[in-house]
């Protein structure tokens, strides 16, 4: 395997670990909490679920940071067709 030579004008990228984040997105009846997590970049996030005193555990021990509701892309982000989540998917059919 070679290694990829990259433009020396191209800055590294920087990815803080220790940087932890959570979007809860929804909660069930049934006392389970549905939530986003990031690690480093909020915008790249897992989708998860956890019952409520496993959730508030999980965000001790990780020390995570509480972010605002998902912004909607609107119908002239070129992206829009891949703006969806499990969640959304769960009620679909696909073919």
């Amino acid at each position: 395997m070679t290694e990829a030579s990259y433009p020396a004008d191209i800055p590294t990228a920087q990815l803080d670990t220790e940087r932890r984040f959570v979007r809860i997105t929804g909660e069930r009846a049934d006392g389970f909490v549905e939530f986003d997590f990031a690690v480093g970049e909020p915008e790249l996030f897992v989708e998860m679920i956890l019952s409520r005193p496993a959730f508030e555990e999980f965000c001790e021990m990780n020390q995570v940071q509480t972010m605002g509701p998902a912004e909607d892309a609107g119908p002239e982000d070129r992206m829009a067709d891949f703006a969806w989540n499990l969640r959304d998917a769960t009620g679909k059919r696909f073919r």
